[in-house]
């Protein structure tokens, strides 16, 4: 099919973005600190924002991470003194948006930069941006699925959130906050939500399956690939919570 031929570098990044998001996101909704990674994407796109502003776009991966690490660590800072945690997250984010935004209001091309860290086009995504990912990810997988469950106190949340820090600083360059978002949030509560069957495995499947049907349909339809993905995750849930049946 030509559809496959054009887009399967799309399709795998697709992929990999579902299988390293979902392993978080299901930590994440048990440990019920849902906006943790919004917050950190957010701010992970202030290190991109600052990059563009002062720097002429240089350092923009390191700026990234060094951000995206900053607001975790803030989080774990503040999660230890505070009671209502979820409302400072909300806070950072909004911070956060608020600063990416005076930040690139006199920089070239600001508005379009500001609409790619929310949500960007992935349909033609190059072969070496996959490659980069796969290594990425998988490294990140291996010590999320092997050594992370070995770990406990202090160790074991510092590992959680450098390695969902190197994560989103790769995954908010290539597809934006709010992808980022769903992809960690979505599969993960639609799998959690349910007892037949294990959730990691229905995450990765009901991940995969929406996201690659938002893509079919923003390539057809000529619909901006990131806000298809969001639209057609947030949908699924939205049907799976109206529709599922009261136990």
């Amino acid at each position: 099919m030509q559809i496959v031929e054009l887009l399967w570098p799309a399709f795998l990044l697709l992929a990999l973005l579902v299988f390293i998001h979902t392993i978080f996101g299901l930590e994440i909704i048990k440990r019920g600190v849902i906006f943790t990674d919004l917050a950190i994407g957010q701010m992970a796109a202030v290190g991109m924002a600052v990059s563009v502003g002062f720097m002429n776009e240089a350092y923009q991966t390191p700026m990234t991470f060094i951000f995206a690490l900053l607001g975790a660590l803030i989080i774990i800072h503040v999660s230890k003194r505070v009671e209502h945690i979820e409302a400072f997250i909300g806070m950072l984010y909004a911070f956060s948006a608020a600063s990416i935004m005076m930040l690139l209001t006199n920089a070239a091309g600001g508005a379009e930069l500001f609409q790619k860290l929310s949500a960007s086009d992935i349909l033609f995504t190059s072969k070496g941006e996959v490659f980069s990912a796969f290594v990425l990810y998988m490294c990140i997988a291996l010590v999320m699925l092997v050594l992370y469950p070995k770990l406990s106190g202090t160790l074991k949340e510092y590992t959680f959130f450098t390695m969902l820090a190197l994560t989103v600083t790769s995954s908010v360059q290539l597809a934006g906050v709010l992808v980022v978002f769903v992809l960690l949030v979505a599969p993960a509560f639609i799998a959690l939500s349910q007892k037949r069957f294990k959730p990691l495995y229905l995450a990765w499947f009901v991940g995969l399956s929406v996201s690659i049907l938002a893509l079919v349909v923003s390539y057809y339809y000529d619909y901006p690939s990131g806000y298809s993905i969001i639209f057609f995750q947030g949908l699924t849930v939205l049907l799976f919570s109206v529709f599922k049946s009261k136990r």
